[in-house]
């Protein structure tokens, strides 16, 4: 494997896989009748030196009948992909060998590159049925997808192509965001020309191209790009509301702009967490899940999308009261439309909903300690996702960088988790975890009919273990009977 951009496939890029698989292609192939061609993203990696996974392949017809006798040569799973257009995969040991019929009732390989999205995806080698160099095959090549990829360049392969599929307007910033390519000129016109047919597009296939985006190391100028594009606003019409949208002296940027500035903070977080959080080790092992990362620049991004709605101006003063909680409804209101799952939904509207929990605990950290009892509380709405919601507020800060901000408010940050993290390991998980003094059915035993109430006797025993005000059983029981005695409970 090799960092160039311009590197050349000098040999059969076929010898590096798995015999048994290229044993079964090649017979497959022999079998089929008619040349098979690698294509695609195959052989835009293999021309930058990466030896990619997936294997793509082209054939004149019968694509599901070839995919369908190489899963049984190879012992691998057959999916039937598209029945209409001839497309099959196999998957094979990790492998994933997909095999499509040329497009739009291609006559030849040519015609069938000339429908493809990108210039640098429209590329094909012919399938060697020995083991020749690859060096001695012409690259097929009709487009000139090899010079733009020696560019850096995504070009549109032909005129038509995103009114054809609509998605590609969203792929062409996914290919930007995982390569660091640039969108040629002309591209990026017929972009912005098009942007509305995006809503055309099924939610399933939008959500897993903007997932790749946030996954990426580029995510923050993706998504302005996207929003200098118009997709952005097409896919997201909430966050357009905050476009121009003034803010109180904390914030140097409209609502809108402070967004995209807390998702580029974020991104920024993740790769140098310790910049941030000097203790980073509970930020490092909390970061080294992928989908908590990718969670998190959603939450940056759509942190404040409730302000719009939560808008007042009291006494000439622009405020946002309870914009956080407004932001919970919209991000199910989101994730419904893009069919997120569940988890998704609730991860993500649970980091915008407690967003501003660390500022008002660093408004009392200022004046005081905050309670054992108040980090029980925040741990409870917050659970796993503690080290999370301080790096969302850490980003937050960094984005507002208005005059009207507290001076020192990263430090304060960084210090009260680390505060709250003590309290949280050394007082409150030992009494989440650790076994109940009181149970329901001790409640029952003492008379009490199963309803709310027990919540909330069982949650005051809790806070009664948190602050120290009880240590064994017989106390807390003897705080129910005085609860009991106390409200003629039974």
């Amino acid at each position: 494997m090799t960092d160039s951009n311009t590197a050349t496939a000098s040999h059969n890029w076929l010898v590096k896989y798995p015999v048994d698989l290229v044993s079964a292609i090649t017979r497959t192939a022999e079998k089929h009748g008619s040349q098979v061609y690698i294509v695609g993203g195959t052989v835009r990696d293999w021309l930058l030196g990466i030896l990619a996974r997936d294997l793509d392949l082209a054939v004149e017809k019968d694509g599901i009948l070839f995919a369908e006798n190489l899963a049984s040569l190879s012992g691998g799973t057959f999916v039937l992909l598209d029945a209409d257009n001839g497309v099959g995969r196999v998957v094979w040991k990790g492998y994933v060998v997909d095999v499509a019929e040329f497009r739009d009732g291609a006559i030849d390989i040519i015609a069938d590159l000339a429908k493809r999205d990108f210039t640098m995806n429209a590329m094909a080698v012919p399938l060697l049925l020995k083991e020749e160099d690859l060096s001695s095959v012409d690259l097929i090549d009709p487009c000139h997808g090899k010079r733009d990829l020696q560019n850096s360049l995504i070009r549109s392969a032909y005129q038509a192509s995103f009114s054809d599929d609509p998605l590609r307007l969203l792929r062409a910033y996914r290919f930007s965001s995982e390569r660091g390519f640039a969108i040629e000129l002309h591209t990026e016109q017929l972009i912005r020309g098009q942007a509305n047919l995006i809503e055309d597009v099924s939610p399933e296939r939008v959500t897993y191209e903007l997932n790749k985006i946030m996954a990426s190391k580029r995510s923050g100028i993706i998504v302005e790009k996207l929003a200098e594009s118009g997709l952005l606003w097409h896919l997201f019409p909430e966050l357009k509301k905050g476009a121009g949208l003034e803010q109180p002296p904390s914030h140097h940027l409209d609502v809108f702009d402070h967004n995209l500035a807390t998702l580029s903070a974020m991104e920024d977080l993740q790769k140098y967490p310790q910049n941030y959080f000097p203790e980073s080790e509970i930020i490092l092992e909390y970061l080294a899940d992928d989908k908590k990362k990718v969670w998190l620049k959603w939450a940056a991004l759509f942190h404040d999308v409730g302000k719009p709605d939560a808008l007042k101006i009291r006494n000439e003063r622009i405020t946002f009261y309870n914009h956080d909680r407004a932001g919970i409804e919209i991000i199910f209101s989101i994730g419904k439309r893009l069919k997120w799952s569940n988890e998704d939904m609730s991860r993500i509207s649970c980091l915008v909903g407690n967003h501003m929990w660390p500022f008002h605990l660093s408004n009392v950290a200022r004046t005081g300690q905050v309670s054992a009892k108040a980090i029980l509380k925040l741990v409870k709405a917050i659970d796993d996702d503690l080290p999370g919601l301080f790096l969302l507020a850490m980003a937050d800060s960094h984005a507002g960088q208005g005059p009207g901000r507290p001076p020192e408010i990263e430090k304060e940050l960084a210090d009260l988790f680390f505060q709250v993290n003590d309290v949280v390991k050394n007082k409150v998980q030992p009494v989440l975890t650790g076994p109940k003094l009181v149970t329901g059915l001790d409640l029952i035993d003492m008379g009490l009919t199963p309803g709310p109430l027990f919540k909330e006797i069982l949650e005051n025993i809790e806070r009664a273990q948190v602050v120290g005000d009880v240590n064994d059983r017989q106390s807390a029981l003897d705080i129910v009977r005085d609860l009991i005695h106390d409200q003629n409970l039974v």
